[in-house]
């Protein structure tokens, strides 16, 4: 278990508009405001397109993660979700999971990581912002070389 206190900053509200990517309006919110870390308690929108972690064969070992994404259309989405720094590139790291219900599909539901997504009419969000510790996601080879939120402390 990793554990820290957040010391955090600011919050903000934060809307994306029709047509938007998800990600790089969330990319373009942390730059023009700053943020370099932090979380997303919720946010509720509707995405045009999505794609999500998901397969729908078998699973050659159901305890590794899945590397495969699926793609769904017209859905009604509710997520939350970290925002990590990579102190190498100064890029943001987010993690989103969300709960999406396909609107064609009677809002029949699909559940993962978000791993792109095109706004349709709107995404509301909170940003939480935290000023420390550093929030980092490296790659861990043990485990898949799946990214892991860590919290790093100044020397």
């Amino acid at each position: 278990m990793r554990a820290h206190v957040l010391n955090t900053g600011r919050t903000f509200g934060v809307t994306f508009d029709h047509g938007e990517d998800f990600f790089d309006a969330l990319s373009a919110f942390c730059r023009d405001h700053g943020v370099r870390q932090g979380y997303i308690p919720s946010f509720i929108g509707a995405f045009a397109e999505a794609e999500i972690v998901g397969a729908c064969g078998k699973l050659e070992n159901p305890d590794a993660p899945v590397w495969d994404r699926t793609h769904v259309t017209n859905v009604e989405a509710f997520g939350a979700g970290t925002i990590a720094h990579d102190p190498e590139t100064g890029a943001i790291l987010p993690h989103i999971h969300v709960s999406a219900g396909l609107k064609a599909l009677s809002a029949d539901g699909r559940t993962s990581h978000l791993l792109s997504a095109r706004v349709q009419f709107l995404s509301e969000l909170y940003v939480v912002e935290v000023i420390s510790p550093a929030m980092t996601r490296p790659r861990n080879p043990e485990l898949y070389d799946v990214p892991l939120l860590t919290f790093r402390t100044p020397e």
